[in-house]
């Protein structure tokens, strides 16, 4: 099998394991253990935080090399063409607010604690984030590269 096509899977499920992972885990802990522990178990709730921070800082990690990855290795299919670079940039935008929030919510700096303070509500609005950011990356997956982007990188490629 080709080494490239090996480093492109490996970068897309990682990609998107990372996102299922890290996603599903935020989920988990906005609709399952906050609204159990909230306001009964402060040191409970703490250790968890503690402990799924180390798999959000490696997720975003993660996700900026794969992510970078993919990004490269789809610019010579889609010269040219303003929606997928519109869309990815929003996504990416959007992927660095989630990151921010994401980072805050396991931190522990007193700058961040108004986040902590209200968790539920900044999970909910990074699942929001996330949905719409899944939601562009689907669109952008299966549109394909229209026939002006795969011309123009046709003969860029040729060059």
């Amino acid at each position: 099998m080709d080494t490239e096509l090996i480093l492109a899977l490996i970068s897309r499920w990682a990609h998107v394991g990372t996102a299922i992972v890290l996603v599903g885990g935020t989920a988990f802990f906005r609709l399952a253990v906050i609204p159990v522990l909230e306001g009964n178990s402060v040191e409970l709730l703490e250790r968890i935080r503690q402990r799924w921070k180390k798999f959000v800082h490696a997720g975003i990690a993660i996700f900026l090399i794969s992510g970078f990855y993919n990004y490269i290795k789809a610019m010579q299919f889609h010269k040219g063409d303003g929606l997928y670079h519109g869309m990815i940039g929003t996504k990416i935008l959007l992927a660095l607010f989630v990151f921010f929030l994401a980072s805050v919510l396991v931190g522990n700096k007193p700058g961040t604690q108004k986040f902590r303070d209200n968790a539920k509500k900044w999970m909910a609005v990074m699942l929001m984030v996330s949905a719409i950011i899944v939601a562009i990356s689907g669109f952008v997956k299966v549109r394909g590269v229209p026939a002006t982007a795969a011309s123009t990188a046709t003969v860029d490629m040729a060059e």
